[in-house]
């Protein structure tokens, strides 16, 4: 059995950090290109970021570039996204997602959500405000 756990959403400030970690659970990450989603209130999902299996190359969309740094720890099977500088715009609920290497890249096909990822955590949400 696959399941995701997500720790790290809640109520936020402005300006302040978060971590959002992402772990599996009867799924080996090494093999999978993972990427950190989100959806905001009203909106569509927006791929975020992501982190290649075979390099640990990471991507990342122009509107979250320099405050958001994503890794991965394949010997706990978990991701990492870091969040600086927190903007109420960041508001939304925040998934993980897992894409096997032979079947996706990481990169902005990824973030578009092109590749049918069909390994995704439980989302978290996460809510910048004073």
């Amino acid at each position: 059995r696959c399941s995701r756990r997500r720790l790290g959403g809640g109520l936020v400030q402005p300006g302040g950090p978060l971590r959002l970690s992402c772990t599996a659970s009867g799924l080996t990450l090494d093999g999978y290109n993972i990427g950190w989603f989100r959806q905001a209130p009203g909106k569509e999902r927006e791929g975020v970021s992501c982190v290649a299996s075979s390099n640990g190359n990471t991507y990342y969309t122009d509107s979250v570039k320099g405050r958001f740094t994503i890794s991965r720890d394949n010997a706990k099977s978990t991701v990492y996204l870091q969040i600086n500088n927190l903007k109420p715009e960041d508001t939304a609920v925040y998934y993980c997602a897992a894409g096997f290497h032979r079947t996706s890249a990481c990169g902005a096909r990824f973030l578009a959500g092109n590749y049918g990822l069909n390994h995704w955590g439980k989302g978290t949400l996460v809510t910048v405000s004073s």
